[in-house]
């Protein structure tokens, strides 16, 4: 027989096991199979109370071990543990307790710059409106009264309907006719009746009071203007009633979609479209995942959206998907502009344009007016998309501009130029080894000026730089005289010692564009030394450098370049590794990608311009001003005049001098001792610092093997005798001093 309360939907016929009973304790699964708090169970508290009452028991039987599992688990049972969160401390008063607040102000009216770009946007949309609708006005007009007619006559169609109060009255007494329910059909047409009896007296009203205002106007003795206004007001709403639904009496102003104001709704549905695992993941399972800790506002012509991610997702795997989230949006690529928000890596700042960037019109470089700049204050380099402006300083800054070509580096690069000739005080030496002559506007205002690939201009560059490690050294040791007059407070370069005439530490402007073809010269490894030594040295000493590079890779710009460097400008660059060269380690991981800028002219499609600014305020996206050669001139032009005045224009300069013109093989072929074959590096600098002093005083040994082997001369061990023993140093032959000299008169004569 089968036990009812185990089974009650068994047969009789079935077979019984009986099962041992469970140790006290232990859940009975006879007691209550299906669950059901409603069975013979005893409940918690009787449960508890018999565990008391035989608490003795059952330790005897655990002691003896007889009658206890040790394997069973009480189920249901929970075990509280000690609590692991602190309790919560109470809100302190004061400062800490407000956290960061909100502004008073909008963003979009904190400033008067924010004012007036806004008034300017709106004013134009609104300039912009009113002339595309008054040109069509003739076109409107000629609609208006060909569909006026038209719209009269199904106004009063449709008045009189409504006053008829047929409107679904029909319909449902002529199914109650169908059905032949006449007493249905009979109280259905009482309440169309009454229904009617007060909206014919409404129409009727309205009826009259439209024909004696029509009366009125027409045969009235009133103004002019309001029967042009009636006109005005009647025409198009009557007009409106008479078109057809696929024939707007008014034209579209633009056949793109219209701007639409940034929601939460929007940028949650473009976050799922970005197509990342974790955030689909993650609303899938909670759609607040997705959070925004500080409301949607306006931001300058756009919207910003600060928005904290699902956890686990990275901003910068958004930025890297930015032309989904665009599509997202349906948005133009260059109209939507992801960022790393500060905080922590999974917050996002979108801002959304207006309109595109490359429709919005940046403005006027600020220089191009006139003025003067001193470098050692900022001044306007470049806008943002939201077109705030950032302004960049020159003195303890060394520069690096990097990007592929048609990027718009060597104008970025120009225009620092351009404002530093704008300081009379500064000192400007100028190498573009491009050869196209982007930099030749500035040569009336530079010292020294070179321009190509050849190798004379490739030697005087690499003469420059080591003219520079020299120039460090004499102003170190001019820092520490004044230091010691208490004239240089931090032992660096002050606004007064720089405008200080003879103190040899006015600013010194270096600009190296195209340095990869300076790095891959033979010029290139000794160069690339002593670069990174001036710019470790020369940024408290008033010397700044300026790079430019195509190619950054190890070879053509040397990682101890890169690393000191602390500017960095990249534009439109191919791949994560030369984002990562210009910009530092992992900066393509945090978002900072210049891959998303297309180069090229933004006639034809490009960002030339655009590039991911660094070490100037937040990182991110920026726009140079673009400066023509034209301007360029005209910019030039007010450099001389001031130079002019200040009595610094380097033909007539008093502060400056020219850097050192010398020929390493010429100058060891001169100083060559007579009958020998070869000699030594070090007695070679001996007789090289008695003929130029100022050059080779401070060579080492090292430094002449690197000269001239960029010349093709070779330095190997020379053995002499010196008092019984051998001594081998460095040096090179006689002989392989005159073919270098030989080999590059034919060359020169060849070109």
């Amino acid at each position: 027989m089968s036990d009812p309360i185990l089974n009650p939907n068994a047969d009789d016929d079935a077979e019984v096991i009986p099962l041992r009973p469970a140790p006290f304790g232990a859940p009975d699964i006879t007691a209550d199979p299906t669950g059901d708090p409603s069975g013979d169970a005893p409940d918690r508290d009787d449960a508890d109370d018999l565990s008391d009452a035989e608490g003795d028991d059952g330790a005897e039987d655990g002691e003896d071990g007889a009658e206890v599992d040790r394997e069973s688990v009480l189920i249901g049972k929970v075990v509280k543990g000690a609590p692991v969160d602190p309790p919560d401390e109470p809100r302190p008063f004061g400062r800490r307790a407000g956290g960061k607040r909100a502004p008073v102000l909008p963003p979009w009216i904190a400033s008067r710059t924010a004012v007036r770009d806004t008034a300017r946007w709106t004013i134009r949309e609104i300039r912009y409106y009113l002339a595309f609708h008054s040109v069509r006005a003739p076109k409107y007009a000629a609609k208006m009264a060909v569909y006026a007619p038209i719209g009269t006559v199904r106004t009063i169609t449709r008045a009189l309907h409504w006053a008829s109060a047929e409107e679904g009255n029909w319909h449902l007494r002529q199914m109650a006719a169908d059905r032949g329910d006449a007493d249905t059909w009979l109280k259905l047409d009482a309440r169309r009746q009454r229904q009617a009896q007060w909206r014919w007296i409404v129409v009727g009203a309205m009826a009259a009071a439209i024909a004696a205002a029509t009366l009125y106007l027409v045969f009235g003795h009133v103004p002019v203007w309001w029967r042009l206004l009636a006109a005005v007001i009647a025409l198009p709403l009557l007009a409106r009633m008479g078109r057809p639904a696929d024939k707007p009496i008014t034209d579209r102003v633009t056949n793109t979609g219209a701007y639409r104001k940034l929601t939460a709704e929007l940028v949650r549905r473009a976050l799922l479209n970005v197509q990342l695992k974790g955030i689909t993941s993650a609303v899938a399972k909670d759609p607040g995942a997705i959070s925004f800790p500080v409301e949607i506002h306006r931001d300058g012509p756009g919207h910003l959206a600060i928005v904290d991610l699902p956890y686990g997702v990275e901003a910068s795997e958004v930025i890297a998907r930015r032309g989904k989230l665009a599509s997202g949006l349906r948005l133009p690529l260059d109209q939507v502009w992801p960022e790393p928000a500060p905080g922590h890596t999974g917050r996002l700042a979108l801002w959304v344009g207006f309109e595109p960037a490359s429709q919005m019109r940046q403005p006027r470089w600020p220089l191009l007016k006139g003025g003067q700049v001193d470098v050692f204050q900022p001044f306007p380099f470049a806008t943002t998309p939201r077109m705030d402006v950032i302004n960049a300083l020159l003195m303890g800054r060394n520069w690096l501009f990097g990007g592929q070509p048609g990027s718009g580096k060597t104008f970025a690069l120009r225009l620092l130029a351009l404002a530093a000739a704008l300081d009379p005080r500064v000192e400007l030496r100028i190498y573009e080894m491009k050869g196209v002559g982007d930099f030749k506007p500035l040569a009336p205002v530079c010292t020294e000026y070179g321009n190509g690939f050849d190798d004379d201009t490739l030697a005087a560059a690499a003469q420059l730089i080591d003219w520079l490690y020299a120039e460090c050294q004499r102003r170190s040791k001019r820092i520490e005289h004044y230091a010691d007059l208490g004239k240089a407070p931090e032992n660096k370069v002050t606004p007064e010692l720089a405008s200080l005439t003879g103190s040899g530490l006015h600013p010194l402007v270096v600009v190296l564009d195209e340095l990869q073809e300076l790095m891959l010269s033979p010029h290139g490894k000794r160069a690339g030394e002593i670069l990174e030594k001036v710019i470790k040295l020369g940024r408290a000493l008033g010397v700044i450098l300026l790079i430019g590079t195509q190619i950054p890779d190890k070879d053509s710009l040397p990682t101890g370049i890169t690393r000191n460097v602390n500017t960095r400008f990249c534009l439109s660059v191919a791949d994560q590794t030369a984002n990562d060269m210009i910009l530092g380690t992992s900066q393509y991981k945090l978002g900072h990608r210049a891959t998303a800028f297309k180069p090229g002219p933004p006639s034809e499609g490009g960002e030339a311009g655009w590039g991911i600014l660094r070490g100037i305020g937040e990182t991110g996206a920026r726009c140079s001003y673009y400066v023509d050669a034209d301007q360029a001139a005209r910019i030039v032009e007010h450099a001389i005049a001031l130079r002019t005045d200040a009595g610094t224009l380097p033909a007539e300069a008093t502060q400056t001098r020219e850097a050192p013109a010398y020929d390493v093989l010429t100058d060891v072929a001169t100083v060559w001792p007579a009958g020998e074959d070869a000699a030594w590096n070090e007695t070679l600098l001996e007789r090289l610092t008695d003929l130029r002093g100022d050059v080779y005083a401070t060579w080492k040994p090292a430094q002449l093997t690197a000269a001239l082997s960029t010349h093709g001369v070779k330095v190997g061990q020379l053995g002499r005798r010196i008092d019984g023993k051998t001594v081998n140093r460095r040096g090179p032959t006689h002989a392989d001093i005159t073919t270098a000299i030989t080999n590059r008169k034919q060359k020169r004569s060849q070109d």
